[in-house]
């Protein structure tokens, strides 16, 4: 039996909520409010690897809500996805999507997964993970029926597609863990919970 533990998720992601979910963890969801891009900006003008950008986001996402709600652990989490040294955010409507899909067609991009364990305010434990995706040659007469069989789903991720469904039709070869690539790195985050006693070991 799991130990009983004030554990929060500081996400909305239906994703990262699902994978805590099927793993049996007991846990609330209070989503942070950060504005990720204006945290984003002056690290994107630094020399700072933008690989390295989303674990800054989980920290900061952590620390926000573990501020808030006192005595909990909190898990902050954030993905991006990065192409050619850009760092790309989730497509705004469909047709930006499309335009996603096209100019990955063919080339590799990185998934960076990273989580934060917050408590009052302090970080206790941070993680980074990053995946390595090539699609293959895509049609736009295929990418368009493609979005039009997943539909709004594709404006979810920052790589317009999901990895559990119809977007692994997508992919030529993965290299990387499957968790990370969905958003969050189950299992070092499971390996720390159990250490610190949050679930049962």
């Amino acid at each position: 039996m799991q130990k009983k533990a004030n554990l929060i998720l500081a996400s909305k992601s239906p994703y990262r909520a699902q994978i805590l979910s099927a793993a049996g963890i007991q846990f609330d969801v209070h989503p942070s409010v950060v504005d990720e891009r204006a945290i984003e900006a002056p690290l994107l003008r630094s020399q700072m690897d933008v690989n390295d950008i989303p674990l800054i986001l989980a920290q900061t996402k952590a620390m926000s809500v573990s501020e808030k709600i006192r005595d909990a652990i909190v898990i902050g989490s954030d993905q991006t996805l990065t192409f050619e040294n850009r760092l790309l955010h989730k497509p705004e409507n469909m047709e930006e999507a499309r335009r996603r899909l096209l100019m990955l067609s063919g080339k590799t991009h990185n998934l960076n997964s990273a989580v934060a364990l917050a408590k009052d305010g302090e970080i206790l434990w941070q993680y980074i993970d990053t995946a390595t995706i090539k699609f293959r040659e895509l049609k736009p007469e295929f990418i368009g029926r493609h979005l039009a069989r997943v539909g709004k789903a594709a404006l979810t991720s920052v790589g317009a597609y999901q990895i559990e469904g119809e977007g692994v039709q997508l992919m030529e070869k993965i290299d990387g863990d499957f968790f990370s690539i969905m958003g969050l790195p189950i299992i070092p985050l499971l390996n720390i919970l159990r250490e610190l006693e949050l679930v049962d070991g």
